[in-house]
């Protein structure tokens, strides 16, 4: 039988009804999200769940996000954190960060949480300067044009055994392309590059199909 986007919408959904506790805040937070207006590219539910179980994996005290949008994402890895945990969280638009802001409240996170606002690469930079403690789990998850360099600043703010995570690097299989004039792609093709090449990590990366289409993720870890 030939998959098709309805297949993977069908599995995706019986995937979450059997593993994934129903969960009033998040189903809440989507809401909230879509009548702000926020684009619908959040993480699906049980690619949510995959986030905090890395957190959990790993031990996680100190996560760092690329990429906010309305918070979903954000909570799901925020809960997998320990009582005196900490999650930083970088995005650009101002009406995202308000919401995912209240978003990240009606989770009763706040204080776990700091969303910090404008340009991604001058926020690492700014970490940098304030001599951030290096982070256990970094998700990457913003605008593609600039996944390299949001790869250089996630090294320098590791340490061996932080785990990293590049979601959207399949592209729908444009990947693939290496004449393809759309700079997320090429933003991508430079990403795995960089993760193959870069003697400080081992990595892979895996294609998925669900609700939210064909895509994939790419999982490395610094090494010692």
């Amino acid at each position: 039988m030939m998959s098709t986007l309805h297949t993977w919408e069908k599995v995706d959904a019986y995937l979450t009804e059997q593993l994934i506790q129903q969960d009033s805040i998040l189903e809440q937070v989507l809401a909230n999200n879509k009548e702000a207006d926020l684009p619908a590219i959040d993480v699906a539910p049980n690619q949510g769940k995959l986030l905090s179980l890395y957190a959990q994996m790993i031990g996680a005290e100190r996560i760092l996000e690329i990429g906010t949008l309305g918070g979903y994402s954000t909570i799901w890895m925020a809960r997998a954190l320990p009582e005196h945990g900490k999650l930083i969280t970088l995005e650009l638009d101002p009406h995202h960060a308000v919401v995912a802001s209240q978003n990240i409240a009606l989770a009763g996170l706040s204080q776990k949480v700091e969303i910090r606002g404008g340009e991604a690469l001058e926020q690492l930079a700014k970490l940098e300067e304030e001599g951030a403690e290096p982070f256990d789990l970094i998700f990457i998850d913003a605008d593609k044009p600039n996944n390299p360099l949001y790869l250089q600043w996630a090294l320098r703010l590791s340490r061996p055994g932080t785990v990293i995570v590049g979601d959207n690097v399949v592209r729908e299989g444009e990947v693939t392309n290496r004449h393809s004039t759309d700079p997320r792609v090429q933003g991508v093709r430079k990403f795995m590059e960089l993760l193959a090449e870069d003697p400080r990590m081992t990595a892979t990366a895996i294609q998925t199909v669900g609700a939210k289409g064909y895509d994939g993720f790419a999982l490395g870890i610094v090494k010692s």
